[in-house]
């Protein structure tokens, strides 16, 4: 089974790629206060669904690195139907190797869920320290610890504790590394149930009405696994937040 198959199927009706309301997301770009000659770049854009909306508002220049080819697909179908192409560039790039190709600076670096893509979420914020202009906005999307969790959530979830920080952690981090934080929200429980049943259900819908497909045993007992899982622990213990950072 693909791992990135099974990403783009439990995905489909979801226009972010992580739990946070959109109207939050929405609030983030609007704190932005862009023009129309900022650059914003996205590490792991998935379905570019925050440069569209950027771009929508502010009519800003924008370069997405995505390496999985058929969401980049899907970012320039949703881009041409929204008349927005003309504003953002597409890099199918393994992000550690696009990110060392650029030789212009941004006003905004985003990176929401796809730290693992550069290396971690402190590499993340070195990599975008160096790309975003003094001045200039990173913003950064990552789990965290609600609490302490079980030896056997973590043995389930594949991850060390050490892995994954608390809520203040990921800011303080930042701010170690010389980060001005400006702004953070979170995801809250019903936001996590939209996202989890949404990304659940699409799975159970696609094996339902395509049984032929020889990856649906493995897909279906990846999702009842993951869905179990986050019954029993991740509800109460795994948490997503935004934070928005000034470089300086």
């Amino acid at each position: 089974m693909d791992r990135n198959k099974f990403s783009a199927i439990a995905h489909k009706n979801h226009s972010f790629y992580n739990p946070v309301n959109p109207a939050k997301i929405d609030n983030v770009v609007e704190i932005l206060s862009l023009t129309a000659n900022d650059k914003v770049i996205d590490i792991g854009a998935g379905k570019g669904e925050i440069l569209l909306r950027i771009i929508e508002k502010y009519s800003s220049n924008c370069i997405a690195i995505e390496q999985y080819s058929n969401f980049v697909e899907q970012l320039k179908e949703n881009a041409k139907n929204r008349g927005t192409l003309n504003n953002i560039e597409v890099l199918n790039q393994d992000a550690n190797l696009a990110i060392k190709t650029l030789n212009q600076e941004f006003k905004v670096g985003i990176c929401i869920g796809s730290s693992h893509a550069l290396g971690g979420y402190q590499d993340t914020i070195e990599s975008l320290k160096n790309i975003v202009v003094k001045g200039g906005y990173i913003l950064l999307g990552e789990l965290y610890w609600r609490k302490k969790p079980d030896k056997e959530y973590l043995h389930s979830f594949g991850v060390k504790e050490e892995e994954i920080l608390y809520h203040s952690q990921n800011i303080f981090t930042a701010e170690d590394y010389g980060l001005i934080p400006l702004w953070s929200t979170v995801a809250n429980e019903d936001d996590f149930d939209a996202y989890e049943w949404l990304y659940s259900k699409s799975i159970e819908d696609y094996c339902y009405m395509t049984p032929e497909d020889p990856d649906c045993p493995a897909m279906l007992g990846k999702i009842r696994s993951w869905r179990e899982m986050y019954l029993k622990w991740g509800r109460d213990t795994l948490g997503f937040g935004l934070y928005l950072f000034r470089n300086v």
